[in-house]
């Protein structure tokens, strides 16, 4: 696995928009107060063609602009690139980026979330390069930033390795074109849900059972994930049985997946082989898990991951639900769970 060298002091911070750009508020206004708070800080800034377009469909422009752009920001000066937003049909540049030459370039952290896990997760398992797995570009524009995007700049940065959850959650955001960087509306306190395959640990069990797992890292945003699967950008079967000894922690997470499409996802995962020589599995707060006909969230996973007997934890803060532990994509990772309190911890080999 290839890390990206550390975001020095002074640096140069590239922006690039594979999916939506900041073209609109309140992402415009939020991204430029970013921009402003990074060169207070003595950082240089870099932005791409496509970060204030909006004439794509699904992205900022069209799929080969877009591919374009990313090989463009991967062979520029930046040290480290951060991605302007998620979207719907960043899957369409795929296509347009030279994974062969990324994979020879000298690596640079790449972070985003949601529709950017087409790039994260290609990075690892096709180009075996760490990538980050946290906010996007315009979550650095909200007064006061909030210790998970700290934590994602850290590690850019290098100062962080091991980040840990965050007490409490975001369920109605109050973000807004006239509140463009109003920081999240943590109202939710976090409940842990924690597993050892199908039983969950409960009453004191849950409350004082430590649980630790090791593995290495993979994972994203569902909804993009099963999209890739079975494609000429699928080599995550390789990936997995290249690190066996190791074995994965699969981290996941859902945008617009019901708890069926959840469930058939698990399925599908199980059935290409990608969760042989799992660890375990951190499952994000989806951001449509309502119950439907007698299946709730839970079961949803539980079905495909109970059965692997390792820990399950649900409940945690990942994904579309913020706060969100930003993780390093590759990274070996030791996961300690006490209660209500997760720690992982990053090991760059």
């Amino acid at each position: 696995m290839r890390y990206p060298k550390s975001l020095p002091a002074g640096g140069m911070i590239g922006f690039l928009a594979p999916s939506f750009g900041c073209a609109t508020e309140p992402y415009k206004s939020a991204f430029q107060h970013g921009l402003e708070r990074f060169e207070k800080m003595g950082y240089r800034t870099l932005t791409g063609p496509n970060c204030y377009c909006d004439n794509g469909v699904g992205i900022s422009s069209t799929p080969k602009m877009c591919g374009a752009e990313v090989m463009e920001m991967f062979s520029s000066h930046a040290d480290c690139l951060i991605s302007c937003g998620g979207g719907e049909l960043m899957c369409e540049i795929l296509p347009f980026v030279d994974f062969e030459r990324l994979s020879v370039l000298e690596p640079k952290w790449f972070m985003g979330y949601s529709d950017n896990t087409n790039l994260t997760f290609t990075l690892a398992t096709l180009t075996d390069t760490a990538s980050v797995y946290g906010p996007c570009a315009s979550a650095f524009g909200m007064e006061p930033l909030h210790e998970s995007v700290e934590d994602a700049f850290g590690i850019l940065t290098g100062r962080v390795q091991t980040v840990k959850s965050y007490g409490t959650w975001e369920k109605e955001s109050l973000k807004s074109e006239e509140t463009p960087c109003v920081p999240y509306n943590l109202t939710e306190p976090l409940r842990i849900r924690k597993f050892l395959g199908d039983k969950e640990l409960t009453g004191d069990a849950g409350a004082f059972t430590e649980l630790q797992f090791s593995g290495r890292l993979l994972g994203g945003c569902m909804d993009c994930l099963v999209n890739l699967l079975g494609t000429r950008f699928d080599r995550t079967a390789d990936f997995v049985e290249k690190y066996r000894e190791n074995g994965i922690i699969w981290f996941l997470e859902s945008c617009d997946l019901n708890v069926f499409g959840i469930r058939r996802a698990m399925w599908q995962m199980e059935e290409a082989g990608w969760l042989r020589y799992v660890k375990g599995f951190l499952i994000g707060r989806p951001a449509n898990g309502e119950p439907m006909m007698n299946l709730d969230q839970f079961d949803a996973v539980l079905q495909t991951a109970g059965r692997k007997n390792v820990p399950v934890l649900m409940d945690v803060d990942l994904g579309h639900r913020p706060p969100m532990m930003p993780l390093v994509v590759g990274s070996l990772a030791e996961v300690t769970a006490v209660g209500n309190s997760l720690s992982i911890k990053m090991d760059y080999r």
